[in-house]
């Protein structure tokens, strides 16, 4: 015997064993292409939706957006100062994260995404409002907020119980704005130029108030509508037995707060007009009552905030 199979011819042999193998293998690569064909994507096709930016850096920690939008012409000159001295206070007390803007791009509750040829359309890191448990507003002007960033920054505390602090220039801020000013509390309607002030600690009982000096030396504000003294919560205001006769002209009512706070539906507001130069941030006092205000919009504190009636 040969070996060469039972017809006693090799090569024919061999061929029909090839060629019902490469048909048994079509048939595979037919059955297994179908089997795919119908069984559903598994999940990893699916694009997931990831949210706005990478993991948190600062988990479990509060986050303070400080924004100076001064892109509309005016800057006061201890902007600079001022959001550095705030992002230094969080830092040091470790009682929140600050951010500083000098724009209003993430007053959104919108996605943020990237621009130019890298990150055009895609989003990278920005966070929107989501991401803050409250505002710093540094701001003077009309600002640079489209009605739908408006309607977001309102929303943000309102509705979703998040805090907004104003600082020195936040009653100059948006004046053909009318909701802006009910919810932080009034306008401002002109100033007294920088000197020495009588001062009154109203509300001694509000966290770094009751050691506030009762004379400053600052720049003062006087306020006009919506400012009513029934909508706001005084903390500290000008004395008016101490003013002059010329000086109480501006407000007859003898009416003239200067840190003030009050509850925005669901939020807190906290508005100080100290600050129109460099030295009160450099004030421990004035450091001291922004600190507090600061803590207490961003809820780590509590403090009673009803509504004045009239000053007495």
């Amino acid at each position: 015997m040969s070996g060469t199979g039972r017809s006693g011819k090799g090569p024919p042999m061999k061929t029909s064993i090839l060629a019902r193998f490469a048909l048994a293998s079509a048939m595979a690569v037919l059955i297994v292409g179908f089997a795919h064909a119908q069984a559903p994507a598994p999940a990893s096709a699916v694009p997931a939706v990831r949210p706005q930016g990478p993991p948190d850096p600062y988990e479990g920690r509060k986050k303070l957006l400080v924004v100076a939008d001064v892109q509309t012409g005016f800057h006061h000159n201890s902007i600079s100062h001022a959001m550095a001295t705030i992002e230094q206070m969080g830092r040091e007390s470790g009682f929140y994260v600050a951010f500083l803007r000098t724009d209003s791009q993430l007053i959104t509750s919108e996605p943020i995404v990237g621009t130019g040829a890298r990150y055009d359309g895609r989003q990278i890191n920005a966070r929107n409002l989501d991401y803050f448990d409250a505002i710093f507003f540094l701001g003077s002007g009309e600002g640079t907020l489209t009605d739908q960033q408006k309607a977001d920054l309102l929303a943000f505390v309102h509705d979703d119980g998040k805090g907004f602090i104003g600082g020195h220039a936040s009653t100059v801020a948006f004046y053909n704005w009318p909701e802006y000013g009910e919810m932080i509390g009034g306008f401002m309607d002109g100033e007294f130029p920088v000197q020495p002030m009588p001062l009154i600690v109203e509300d001694p009982d509000f966290p770094g108030a009751r050691e506030f000096p009762t004379t400053f030396t600052d720049q003062y504000q006087f306020l006009k509508a919506p400012y009513d003294t029934g909508d706001v919560h005084t903390i500290l205001r000008l004395d008016p037995a101490r003013l002059t006769a010329e000086q109480l002209t501006r407000r007859p009512d003898g009416d003239f707060p200067v840190v003030w706070a009050r509850n925005y539906g669901r939020g807190r507001v906290y508005i100080s007009t100290f600050g129109h130069l460099d030295d009160p941030w450099d004030q421990p006092a004035v450091r001291e009552l922004y600190l507090e205000g600061i803590k207490w919009a961003l809820g780590l504190t509590d403090a009673d905030v009803t509504p004045d009636i009239q000053p007495q």
